[in-house]
């Protein structure tokens, strides 16, 4: 049972100013975002992370960066899969003025039928990323074992398809979930299926919050994967 930490970058610019960045290689975090990547992380400290990759644009490398600055010795692995949304014609321009497209009402509806002009389409988007995750994921399980926990540093959009894709929702569904900037969300990935942690965490104690859970007493043969009827105790009695 592996643990993935998804986290998003911290505040930018383009983010207070109400414009879509997608790929545009000059924007970075701002005052707050730096501050709010030093946050991050301190909320990690305590959390063995045995990797962390991330989307290849600034202000990803920037939180990561921010992330290892207190870790000796690890360094961040950039994974292209993890980029932002391919924007296309989009990139670049007002929020304000994009929602008077004609294919606004689509991306927010139906974002599986959605190819941006000159650009990406959402379920490319999502079978990228999704599929580099899984990669990753099994990548640790082989070399550090189920118990590892790792981290990716992404985008909104692309952290949201993750999300989607480990609660069994379908990518119209998507547009549901939240993903704030610097927030941190959490899947436990089993031979059963992914278990969602938390999801847009902004202020946890994140060391508490992946305590190992305690041992299960001996009660006849329990699958490693099963979730516990009726919640239990919830994270901490949940798959180990």
């Amino acid at each position: 049972m592996t643990t993935l930490l998804l986290i998003r970058h911290g505040r930018t610019a383009a983010n207070t100013a109400g414009i879509l960045a997608g790929r545009s290689p000059g924007v970075e975090l701002d005052e707050v975002g730096r501050k709010q990547a030093t946050e991050v992380a301190q909320r990690l400290l305590r959390v063995p992370l045995t990797t962390v990759i991330t989307s290849p644009l600034r202000r990803c490398r920037q939180t990561a960066q921010a992330i290892l600055a207190v870790r000796d010795g690890q360094q961040a692995t950039v994974e292209n899969a993890l980029t932002e949304c391919g924007y296309g014609d989009w990139t670049g321009r007002p929020l304000r003025e994009l929602a008077k497209e004609k294919l606004w009402p689509t991306v927010q509806q139906q974002p599986s039928a959605v190819r941006f002009p000159n650009g990406e389409s959402m379920t490319e988007m999502s079978a990228r990323a999704v599929g580099a995750v899984r990669a990753w994921d099994a990548k640790q399980a082989a070399e550090h074992g189920d118990h590892a926990v790792w981290a990716a540093v992404s985008h909104g959009d692309v952290i949201k398809a993750i999300l989607a894709d480990a609660l069994g929702l379908h990518l119209d569904q998507f547009q549901r979930l939240l993903v704030d900037p610097a927030s941190v969300s959490i899947i436990r990935y089993t031979a059963t299926r992914p278990y969602l942690v938390t999801m847009n965490s902004t202020t946890a104690d994140l060391g508490d919050l992946l305590k190992p859970p305690p041992a299960p007493k001996k009660r006849g043969r329990k699958a490693a994967a099963d979730a516990p009827v009726g919640g239990g105790l919830g994270a901490a009695d949940g798959p180990h």
